[in-house]
């Protein structure tokens, strides 16, 4: 970013100003191909003063507006004011006051493994007799804490094999090998969720005051980010990632030892406009328009029955049967949290309490695993699937750009060292993650080696 792209356009309104700041702003990421990039010398003090100003100006201009009623949009002022200051503040600590270069550190990311499919086995079709798991909770203790350190390769073919179910009912299982595979990327670290057991406990979703923002209005519904969020027909939401792929949560599909109740007939909902036949005056209503699903896709990993499930692999994916016409997201390896603005992530998804809306949140990441993030963003049932993203640094366009790094999976409770803690809980995408679903996606592996 420079400074010339703080200057608002010539004849742009505000709304225009609003989006350029948010699809300009955001985290930086790691690329996933070693990659070297040199940090640019330290400015000049001028530059500094400059720099701050223009933050101050833009600010002041911010509130002014917000205060004067002259925003389009209140919620869209308040969320571009939030997302500038975090990511002004990110660069200031990373940068400290030695130069304001918004070319940050690139470490190198691990090499994307292929994953190669061996053998696809015809299965027995499923019975689809399970009931839907709107509501995800996992308890985990010590025991599961320190499990599943130092992965074998065999152990990532295992968990990474997986089901395809077909529109007509007949299912398939597809082993793999995979490819490529860091040493370093073979252990989890942190805690792990080898064994994290269902738990009944009182379920926590909103901590405190209920940060979420109901999104309303055909023009805000309609604009990216918040149009690539569909509904799951199952109950959940799911997000678009491709022109006919979406991922949702795994558990929307499958309670890890059967098929959920309407998976064999799943549908996704897009939110369209509809003008009405019988009062053409009116302006266009929103409508759901169902679209059906030509095959789903869930890995191994997540299939180990329904007192022993992970959340490490509660992901899956819907191809639909015929390509959308809607903007989609695009996916990336889950950067560290330190190398994201202001260590945040955003989702938005159907939830339960408020029916017929969009609801978007936005929170900082308390923790996180090799394969899970851990946060307290404020959600209800209905939000699983929604994809997590945050706005990471893309090597080759050297832009900021909004990229999906995880699946909001449910709600987990930790006992470690005899004291419980609750978090909510998304599946992170790591290497191998990334590099299946980008399989499924394409169906090439030599595709994703380079994305």
């Amino acid at each position: 970013m420079t400074l010339g792209q703080l200057h608002r356009p010539p004849g742009a309104g505000h709304t225009h100003e609003l989006k350029n700041w948010s699809h300009s702003l955001g985290s930086g990421a790691v690329p996933h191909k070693p990659t070297k990039q040199r940090v640019r010398p330290a400015g000049r003090t001028h530059t500094k003063v400059v720099y701050l100003k223009v933050v101050y100006l833009y600010v002041r201009q911010r509130l002014s507006l917000q205060l004067t009623g002259r925003c389009a949009h209140r919620l869209a002022c308040t969320m571009s004011l939030l997302e500038f200051l975090t990511t002004f503040l990110w660069i200031l600590c990373r940068q400290g006051l030695h130069g304001f270069s918004t070319d940050v550190l690139i470490k190198p990311q691990d090499y994307i493994p292929a994953i190669i499919p061996q053998y696809t086995l015809p299965l027995d079709r499923p019975r689809f007799i399970a009931k839907p798991i709107l509501d995800l909770t996992t308890y985990c203790d010590e025991e599961c804490a320190r499990g599943e350190a130092g992965l074998s390769p065999q152990d990532f073919q295992e968990y990474l094999s997986y089901e395809t179910v077909y529109a007509n009912g007949s299912r398939t299982l597809t082993t793999v090998g995979v490819q490529g595979i860091n040493p370093g990327n073979t252990t989890s670290g942190g805690w792990s969720r080898k064994r994290a057991r269902r738990h009944a406990r009182h379920k926590r979703h909103i901590y405190g005051t209920d940060g979420r923002f109901s999104i309303s209005g055909k023009r805000f519904l309609l604009d990216y980010p918040f149009s690539t969020t569909v509904r799951i027909s199952t109950g959940c939401t799911g997000i678009l990632v491709s022109e006919r792929h979406v991922l949702t949560a795994a558990h929307c599909v499958h309670d890890g030892k059967e098929y959920v109740k309407g998976a064999g007939r799943i549908k996704v909902g897009f939110l369209v406009p509809h003008k009405s036949s019988k009062n053409m005056t009116q302006p266009d209503r929103l409508v759901m328009r169902w679209v059906r699903v030509k095959r789903t896709q869930v890995p191994k990993g997540w299939m180990r029955g329904p007192s022993d499930l992970s959340m490490d692999y509660d992901y899956s994916l819907l191809e639909l049967r015929k390509p959308h016409e809607h903007p989609f997201m695009k996916l990336t390896v889950a950067p560290p949290v330190e190398d994201m603005a202001g260590k945040r992530i955003h989702f938005s998804g159907f939830d339960s309490d408020r029916a017929g809306e969009l609801v978007y949140r936005f929170c900082g990441v308390e923790d996180e695993s090799a394969h899970l993030i851990y946060q307290h963003c404020d959600a209800r049932p209905g939000a699983s699937g929604s994809g997590v993203y945050g706005k990471v640094w893309d090597a080759g366009k050297k832009k900021w750009e909004r990229k999906v790094i995880g699946i909001f999976s449910g709600h987990q409770w930790l006992e470690v060292d005899g004291e419980q803690q609750d978090y909510n809980v998304a599946v992170r995408f790591t290497a191998m993650k990334y590099a299946q679903i980008c399989y499924w996606i394409k169906g090439d592996y030599k595709h994703c080696q380079n994305d």
